[in-house]
């Protein structure tokens, strides 16, 4: 096969546009310097975010694969374009708890703050529309999003990442509060998509509990573009020499 070359853009989301390659059965995700909160309310331009975000999701989807989890994640073509499978997505946000933070201590009495026990597993409905309601087995079940197998599948899968990523973010200095997953189907396999990144996990230095992710252009905490280099310099220090 000749090398991956980005075509035609077929769609552009909040952080990321997604183009047709010369292969039919893969696209190019690039990765945009674009900011976006709060259903889309609040926008903005960091620079260098697009290549922090990329080059970090591509460390941890090659760890991922390493440790067993299939992922849509198939190269670079550039510091920011990522060649990816091509996935029917799973209209699900997958997101693991390990400390409150955010919306689940507006919406439940925890603390900020509290460690739970055990992870705890959300399952979000994908609907800018519907403004991303909460979902269950039954629910996903009703809409045909997913088969209860399906759902299963998901929350062991995504308990398995959490396994991998906390150990990882520990000992490079950083607790991982909570992270969002979203998943496809290809040839009949569900894989994990997406990114994981500083902008789809709450990452807090282990000591001070500073944010070093999307927070800081959520609520105007300070300067994302270094708080995401920072992060970046010790994920991927390899892009840094």
């Amino acid at each position: 096969m000749s090398e991956i070359q980005k075509l035609e853009p077929i769609y552009s989301g909040k952080a990321k546009t997604i183009y047709t390659t010369n292969d039919p059965a893969k696209y190019i995700a690039e990765f945009r310097d674009s900011l976006t909160a709060f259903n889309g309310d609040k926008k903005s331009e960091a620079p260098k975010k697009g290549y922090y975000n990329a080059q970090i999701s591509r460390k941890i989807f090659e760890m991922l694969e390493e440790n067993g989890i299939k992922t849509h994640y198939q190269g670079m073509a550039s510091d920011v374009d990522m060649i990816v499978d091509i996935v029917d997505i799973v209209k699900l946000e997958v997101i693991v708890r390990n400390i409150a933070a955010g919306s689940i201590t507006k919406k439940y009495p925890m603390p900020a703050g509290k460690v739970f026990e055990k992870p705890i597993v959300v399952f979000d409905f994908k609907s800018d529309e519907y403004q991303d309601p909460m979902i269950n087995e039954d629910i996903a079940y009703a809409l045909g999003v997913a088969t209860y197998e399906e759902m299963a599948s998901l929350k062991e899968t995504a308990l398995k990442i959490n396994s991998i990523l906390v150990p990882y973010f520990d000992k490079n200095g950083y607790l991982l509060p909570d992270f969002k997953l979203e998943f496809g189907r290809v040839n009949g396999q569900i894989v994990l998509a997406d990114e994981i990144s500083c902008d789809t996990c709450r990452i807090w230095d282990k000591v001070t509990k500073e944010s070093f992710d999307k927070d800081i252009f959520r609520f105007d905490k300070g300067d994302l573009t270094k708080a995401y280099e920072t992060v970046a310099k010790k994920l991927v220090p390899e892009i840094f020499e």
